[in-house]
C-alpha cells in the first residue's frame, strides 16, 4: 500500500512539475509621444516597460543590442540598482526615477536612444533575471 502511494505521489509530482518552477517574467513596452513635452533631442525617449506582476527590482540596465551581442560587458545607456529597499512595481519609464532605486553611476539619467537601433532591457528581481529586446519604432497593426 505504501509503495502504491509513493508511485502515485511521484506520478503526480512528475505530471505537475511546472508548479515547482519559477514563472518567467513577461515584459512589454510602449512608446509615449508627448509632442516635445519632455524637452529636446538630448532628453530620453519616453518608453514605458510593464510586467505581468509586481517585482522588487534589484537591477535595470538598457544596452544597445549590437553591443550586447559582441561584448561580454556592454556599455549601459541607463543603469539603475537597488540594495535592499526596492518598492514592488509593475513598470517604469526609461530615464525616470524608479522608487527605491538609484543610478549605478551618480548623476547618470539615461542617454538619448537612437530610433534606428535595437536595444535590450536586462532586468533582475532578486535571483530572477529577464531580458526584453525593443526598438523605438511603433508597432504596425
Amino acid at each position: 500500500m505504501i509503495a502504491l502511494f509513493v508511485v502515485i505521489g511521484g506520478l503526480f509530482i512528475y505530471l505537475n512539475r511546472d508548479w515547482f518552477q519559477r514563472r518567467p517574467i513577461q515584459i512589454s513596452h510602449r512608446l509615449y509621444r508627448f509632442a516635445g513635452r519632455f524637452g529636446g533631442a538630448d532628453t530620453p525617449t519616453p518608453v514605458m516597460f510593464e510586467f505581468d506582476r509586481r517585482l522588487k527590482l534589484t537591477s535595470i540596465k538598457i544596452v544597445a543590442l549590437a553591443d550586447s551581442l559582441t561584448n561580454k560587458y556592454p556599455h549601459p545607456l541607463w543603469y539603475m540598482t537597488s540594495t535592499s529597499n526596492s518598492v514592488p512595481t509593475k513598470g517604469f519609464v526609461y530615464g525616470m526615477d524608479v522608487p527605491g532605486m538609484h543610478p549605478a553611476v551618480n548623476g547618470a539619467n539615461g542617454d538619448a536612444l537612437d530610433p534606428s537601433q535595437t536595444y535590450r532591457l536586462l532586468l533582475e528581481a532578486g535571483s530572477v533575471k529577464a531580458q526584453h529586446d525593443f526598438t523605438l519604432e511603433p508597432a504596425e497593426h
